[in-house]
């Protein structure tokens, strides 16, 4: 707590002493944050939230879970998680299990199985804001470094460290449980009309201050770290453009540019200090852990480090073009 302590007070030493540079830090991560995490990130927060709300995550997984239950055998809820965590992005995937897992949607297991593998980087901004900052020619070696070896890590440890996650119920008890869902329905139509569109803009207000609230947490955070290059920047004169990936991955891309591009992808597998913080701040409540989480992350970037070396082993002529 002590070095905690000195560290926000040598923060707060550094923006007093250098207020134009710390408002370039802080301004840099909130254009960032207005420019693309709000567009990105904020509408799906929103469906998210009031799709879990309504409990219809289970009928949107189906556009995967015919072709995910067969390999990884998880239940429907668990399916949409992973739908949502490789397809929109840290941090909807830290967000989405713990919505689910706090509403009782999935076990703890479940929860933990998906923290291990689906909370990265979205394919949106890897495309068009990260390979192209570090000038990638090549499209489908990245995108199985960055997708492909997280589907396969989560593969593995659903048959070796969770394979005691509960496999998907069989069709009889899920109409049973739909067929109870539907005897507690207003019998009357015009009730039934009325309470389902009730619960509707109820759920979607809650769902929209929730998001809101996540995506402002979210720009706070960005803010904070980015804040921390000011440290070694005023201490050593000049920014320390290695450290900042490390611990704002957004800014800290652009300060590496193209000069540093395996770094900056493995980097990117890891996500930085300001994408563990964000993704406490998503699970925090739930109780789920942040260390293995943690662990789990630098596995996956040592996974990242092997298939880029055996990229390199094999196909030297192409590597990081």
């Amino acid at each position: 707590m002590k070095l905690l302590t000195f560290l926000f007070l040598l923060l707060s030493g550094c923006i007093l002493t250098h207020s134009r540079l710390s408002l370039e830090y802080a301004g840099m991560a909130l254009d960032l944050w207005f420019r693309n995490m709000i567009p990105s990130l904020l509408p799906f927060m929103i469906i998210s939230g009031i799709m879990i709300r309504l409990k219809l995550t289970d009928k949107a997984a189906m556009l995967i879970y015919p072709a995910v239950m067969p390999v990884y055998r998880v239940r429907k809820n668990v399916c949409y998680a992973m739908l949502i965590g490789f397809l929109c992005g840290f941090p909807m995937g830290a967000r989405v299990v713990g919505d689910l897992y706090t509403r009782q949607m999935i076990t703890k297991r479940e929860a933990e199985y998906l923290l291990s593998f689906c909370n990265n980087i979205g394919p949106v901004y890897f495309c068009s804001f990260a390979l192209p900052l570090l000038e990638r020619q090549l499209v489908f070696p990245y995108l199985f470094g960055m997708y492909g070896i997280p589907l396969l890590y989560g593969l593995a440890l659903r048959f070796t460290l969770f394979r005691d996650v509960p496999a998907p119920q069989h069709r009889h008890s899920a109409a049973l449980v739909s067929c109870e869902e539907d005897c507690t329905m207003p019998r009357n139509e015009q009730d039934r009309s009325e309470s389902l569109g009730k619960r509707l803009l109820a759920e979607t207000d809650d769902a929209i201050h929730s998001a809101v609230w996540g995506i402002l947490s979210l720009g706070g955070y960005m803010i904070l770290y980015n804040l921390l290059n000011l440290i070694p920047h005023i201490l050593l004169g000049r920014p320390m453009k290695l450290l900042s990936p490390l611990l704002e991955i957004t800014g800290g891309l652009k300060f590496v540019g193209n000069s540093q591009p395996l770094y900056s992808l493995l980097a990117l597998s890891f996500g930085g200090l300001c994408c563990i913080a964000q993704t406490y701040s998503c699970i925090g409540e739930s109780g789920l852990s942040i260390g293995r989480y943690i662990q789990h992350k630098l596995m996956l970037t040592a996974l990242n480090c092997l298939f880029y070396f055996c990229w390199f082993q094999m196909l030297p002529a192409s590597f990081l073009r």
